[in-house]
């Protein structure tokens, strides 16, 4: 068997992040010159985000119409009924495991301190996420609540929150995985191991530039369709159940970035006493010398009076030279 080459109908979509992750940091090492054209960039990215709440207004309306089409083709409905209540449940069921399981024991293994604690001063924000779908709406939120009720320091929170809103995504990447499966199946294709390689790797890579806002894991999802050669029509069906896997995807989300936050804290503790014990020596060091100049009597700096007791026990006012 002499394995031959050939081309796929689609775009190159690994081929175009890995461009896009190249050209950014190209842009980074060309400094100012760089910065007018990511400037552009970022513009264009915010302009798009106006289209898609454009669009948001109506999409209720082109759900109905795509999923009564797709009804319409199926032969056997109630087979998509029960295709898509195993895709929701197998989602909530990733999400709590992750959620509930993997992500306290990552921040026992580092802190070594019970994280259902701390998740417990983060119902707020929680409730929040579940409500709204949304990461970058519950920032605010989560960020008072860790600082007030977990104690976490200000440089800390609102350095790493504010990133985890944008770039952690993991309850995003589950869900987008699941939803790729799900549509193979759908349409009765197998996947190899390539082929599921190729969905962690793209799910990764996408959910990081997923946007905090209800609805936006399903745009990248295309990307791991295209990537794997899959059709994106049956992207009506996750459009139709999005809002139910999208609350729970929206809270790990931003559990990770508040369990993240809790780590790097402690860390930062850790380092603050190692260097603690070095400043008590230091000091130790100051004032052993200082007792000893205090004791020298041919010292006149006027600039510290200190009482002492002499050898018959009667205080004497002298002069140190601190």
């Amino acid at each position: 068997m002499v394995p031959i080459g050939t081309e796929t109908d689609g775009m190159n979509i690994l081929g175009l992040v890995l461009f896009a992750m190249v050209f950014g940091v190209a842009l980074r090492i060309l400094g100012e010159e760089g910065e007018e054209l990511i400037r552009f960039f970022n513009a264009f990215n915010e302009a798009t985000m106006v289209l898609v709440s454009w669009i948001m207004w109506y999409i209720p309306f082109g759900i109905m119409f795509l999923v009564g089409s797709k009804i319409v083709e199926m032969e056997d409905v109630v087979l998509l009924v029960t295709s898509l209540g195993k895709y929701i449940f197998a989602s909530i069921l990733g999400h709590i495991i992750h959620g509930g399981i993997v992500l306290p024991l990552i921040y026992f293994a580092f802190t070594r301190k019970n994280p259902y604690s701390f998740l417990s001063g983060l119902i707020t924000p929680f409730t929040t996420a579940f409500a709204t779908c949304s990461s970058s709406a519950t920032l605010p939120s989560m960020i008072k609540c860790v600082e007030e009720n977990n104690g976490v320091d200000k440089r800390i929170s609102r350095f790493i929150l504010p990133i985890g809103a944008t770039v952690n995504m993991d309850g995003a990447a589950i869900f987008q995985c699941i939803a790729a499966v799900f549509i193979a199946q759908l349409n009765n294709t197998e996947l190899n191991a390539g082929q599921i390689f190729t969905i962690l790797v793209t799910a990764t890579a996408s959910s990081v530039g997923a946007a905090g806002i209800p609805a936006g894991g399903i745009i990248t999802i295309a990307i791991i369709l295209e990537a794997i050669g899959l059709p994106t029509n049956d992207l009506s069906l996750m459009l139709a159940v999005d809002w139910i896997v999208d609350r729970t995807t929206t809270v790990v989300n931003v559990e990770g970035d508040a369990l993240g936050a809790g780590i790097l804290h402690h860390i930062n503790q850790l380092e603050t006493k190692k260097h603690q014990p070095e400043v008590a020596e230091e000091l130790e060091e100051v004032r052993v010398e200082s007792v000893a100049n205090v004791q020298a009597e041919e010292e006149t700096s006027p600039l510290v009076m200190r009482q002492t007791k002499i050898l018959e026990g009667m205080p004497e006012a002298i002069e140190s030279v601190l």
